[in-house]
């Protein structure tokens, strides 16, 4: 019996070829589409999933209020880590953690730029991350120590075990001996190819030993009988061991399982609340939606057919054919369908997966030795032809054989508004889709042409490294010669991304117990100018003044915070180092737009043992300036590779995630109207078969073929309609959401929502147009002789 029902499903399906052909390729773009959301997502849950004490490990953050206002964050205090493991019994193991741009490591004549970080001696006891050579307990628990990725081991020295004891030069300042190598997993959030020595961080920032800067991140893992929720409150006012409480704000310390960091690092009210987690979330609805949807389309694709299957359905009735065993042929159908979309699916994902890796920066493979996948394909297109064919089959089974037999088949306004519920269905999703599309794309294009207070174009960013340090005056003035130079400057970190916070701050008539945060930047002279920013009040740092090295610029929201009504010239004191306000900067923005921009305090620097020249090239002119540059720095620094930055593409990387799923929002809204018209298409087909008498009697009657044309599409386009009332406000809300998480950002303005609508009905109208014309179009002859 089954195989005569395996041979009936693939004589129906050779015999309607282009039906066959549609209700296949909805299927397998619908499944094709979901599997790739699928992957990612588990990819996305799978993030730092192989430590092996994964439920001892936290990081710390610090809650923060003053003046009603609450922040949070990662950034810690130097000394923390230390600290904590010093004075909580229930602490096992802690560790500071401090990330670095790329620097210069040397092994005889290869030089290579290298991102790795300073970490305590305890940061690879707490992790699992495999210990290749030497190992975890002495790795970097000595200044003077490092320890390696494999892939820098095979780099330099062949692999693991050549490259134990052996010397790496850092920056060419110090000689560096590798302890032990390790590898970094791939699912890993933190991706560091060597670990430093903490103590050779703090011997070098002094200003890690103190509790008034915040910029390490701390780790902990706590011991196997200790309670999380109890070390939490113990350590929540730990900060006040080391400093005074005041009345009018507060700092405390709270604990973030290490296994949610990922996930969950945007805070809300002082608590990790939201992050990477709502696009898992949004890529896991598209999948449900998006299969959804083109089981939808089978169902109305199936139904429409059901008009030329019905006097089957009742021969088989006739000649005693139960209606389980209908049932059992009609879904089997849809099963063989089903798994021949999956075919083409699984031919599809191999296809576009590397296109789709390189849109979301993943490395997505589909998972084929893994009996596990198989067996959720296997149950993935056993669900989807039963749900998508479950309603053809129930249908198709309980029509009367006399009814059907004595002639055409008629369907109740019942079953005809549940197909066009579907499509309804349909429709909200895609116009949904759209809506969220052009929203973050405009607010892409909103932080990409937004006035940041400062010109990011022709800004190149050139790392201080190896004599650079030492030879920075002699770079200026040789560089500054250029022709198309306009301004050099330097600084620790970039304009970019300032990350460094200062707490320990005065000035005059400031309340004992406020305690201020400001973001701190160490620049070089001609910072403004080379920056392009504006000077409100005041003047830039300047050899004309003698010793400016106590001298402050602070922006807009530092004065405010300040509460200073002439600040040009008051008393401001940074740590340790009194001195006084010589300019006033117009607010500009130094971190991502998700972020309002914080009380600044720039202070003068000329010997920074690290950081950055920035170079103002002129318009036009940055490949000639590019050139001089590479050319000076080969001169002067020529152990090291010239390597630089531009401004603006550093500013875009801040917004890789919204980059990622603006594109694929684009790909997956584009793919779910086209299957959504599919949807359309079934549904067109339908009604025409349903009212191929009523068209002829209206043409006998005298109606154009206009007429009747019109008549049909605006009955197609009714869903279509239903479903924009119901997407808009939806689509209101969830966007207006996702854009609360920039402290900057575009407007929902009404055109947007007009033109997913008004793109909506002329794709939908180019759809039905084919079948309304077909119809319209038909001699009335031949529709009223129809049975």
């Amino acid at each position: 019996m089954i195989r005569n029902y395996f041979r009936i499903a693939w004589r129906n399906l050779v015999r309607n070829k282009a039906f066959s052909f549609i209700n296949i390729l909805g299927l397998a773009l619908g499944l094709a589409c979901s599997l790739l959301m699928i992957l990612w997502v588990q990819d996305e849950k799978s993030m730092d999933g192989f430590h092996a004490n994964s439920d001892k490990l936290y990081q710390v953050y610090v809650r923060q209020s003053s003046g009603g206002k609450v922040d949070a964050g990662y950034l810690t205090q130097g000394p923390l880590a230390a600290e904590l493991k010093k004075e909580v019994p229930e602490v096992a193991y802690a560790s500071g953690f401090q990330a670095f741009p790329p620097v210069a490591l040397r092994v005889g004549d290869k030089v290579m730029k290298i991102t790795g970080a300073y970490a305590g001696a305890d940061f690879l006891q707490m992790f699992s991350y495999p210990v290749l050579a030497g190992t975890k307990a002495s790795a970097i628990d000595k200044p003077g120590t490092i320890a390696i990725s494999r892939h820098l081991a095979e780099l330099f020295f062949g692999g693991p075990e050549q490259a134990l004891g052996k010397t790496l030069r850092y920056e060419d300042t110090v000689s560096l001996s590798v302890t032990s190598v390790y590898d970094v997993p791939a699912n890993s959030s933190q991706q560091f190819d060597f670990l430093r020595n903490w103590e050779d961080f703090t011997k070098n920032n002094a200003w890690t030993k103190t509790w008034g800067s915040f910029s390490p991140l701390t780790y902990i893992r706590l011991r196997d009988n200790a309670d999380a929720g109890k070390v939490a409150a113990k350590i929540k006012d730990f900060v006040y061991n080391y400093q005074p409480r005041n009345n009018n704000s507060y700092t405390e310390l709270g604990l973030q399982p290490y296994s949610e960091k990922y996930l969950h690092a945007v805070f809300s009210n002082g608590i990790p609340d939201g992050g990477r987690i709502e696009y898992v979330r949004l890529f896991t609805l598209l999948a449900i939606f998006i299969m959804l949807i083109a089981c939808i389309n089978f169902m109305n694709l199936a139904t429409a057919r059901s008009v030329k299957r019905a006097k089957e359905v009742g021969v088989r009735k006739v000649v005693g054919a139960l209606r389980s065993s209908l049932i059992i042929q009609f879904i089997g159908e849809a099963m063989l369908l089903a798994f021949l979309s999956l075919v083409i699916a699984l031919l599809l994902v191999v296809v576009l997966l590397p296109a789709f890796n390189h849109i979301s920066g993943k490395q997505l493979s589909l998972p084929i030795s893994q009996p596990v996948f198989w067996g959720t394909l296997l149950g993935l297109t056993i669900l989807t032809g039963f749900v998508a064919g479950s309603y053809p089959a129930l249908f198709l089974s309980s029509l009367n054989p006399v009814r059907v037999l004595k002639g055409s088949l008629k369907f109740g306004s019942g079953a005809t508004n549940f197909r066009k519920g579907l499509v309804v269905f349909q429709f909200t999703l895609s116009i949904l889709l759209m809506i969220g599309m052009f929203v973050i794309y405009r607010q892409m294009d909103y932080v990409q042409t937004k006035n940041l207070g400062y010109d990011r174009q022709n800004l190149i960013y050139i790392p201080i490294e190896g004599s650079l340090i030492s030879k920075y005056d002699v770079f200026k003035e040789t560089a500054a010669n250029l022709p198309g130079v306009l301004a050099i400057s330097k600084m620790k970190e970039t304009p970019t991304v300032i990350q460094h916070h200062k707490g320990d701050i005065s000035w005059s008539g400031k309340d004992p117990d406020d305690v201020p945060s400001f973001a701190d930047a160490a620049v070089g002279y001609d910072f403004i100018k080379t920056m392009h920013l504006t000077l409100l009040e005041g003047r830039d740092f300047s050899r004309e003044f003698g010793n400016d090295s106590g001298s402050y610029i602070l922006n807009e929201s530092a004065v405010k915070r300040i509460g200073y009504q002439h600040p040009v010239g008051q008393p401001f004191t940074l740590g340790n180092v009194s001195g006084t306000i010589v300019g006033v900067l117009k607010d500009f923005h130094f971190n991502s737009m998700h972020d309002a921009i914080e009380p600044l305090v720039i202070r003068l620097d000329e010997k920074p043992k690290w950081g950055t020249v920035l170079v103002r090239a002129a318009e036009g002119k940055t490949t000639p300036v590019l050139a001089g540059l590479a050319a000076i720095c080969k001169n002067l620094n020529p152990e090291f590779p010239f390597t630089y930055q531009f401004s603006d593409e550093e500013y875009t990387k801040l917004y890789k995630s919204e980059q990622m799923v603006g594109q694929l929002c684009n790909y997956f809204a584009s793919l779910a109207v086209f299957i959504s018209c599919l949807g359309l298409f079934g549904l067109a087909m339908f009604t025409a078969a349903q009212r191929t008498k009523e068209i002829g009697v209206r043409k006998v009657l005298g109606a154009s073929e206009s007429n009747i044309f019109i008549l049909l599409s605006a009955g197609f386009l009714k869903p279509v309609f239903i479903g924009m009332l119901i997407a808009f406000p939806l689509a209101w809300y969830i966007m207006n959401h996702w854009l609360e998480h920039f402290a900057y950002k575009t407007d929902l303005e009404w055109w947007i929502f007009a033109g997913a609508g008004l793109i909506t009905i002329i794709i939908a109208l180019l759809t039905v147009s084919f079948q309304s014309i077909r119809a319209a179009a038909m001699n009335p002859v031949k529709s009223l002789k129809t049975e």
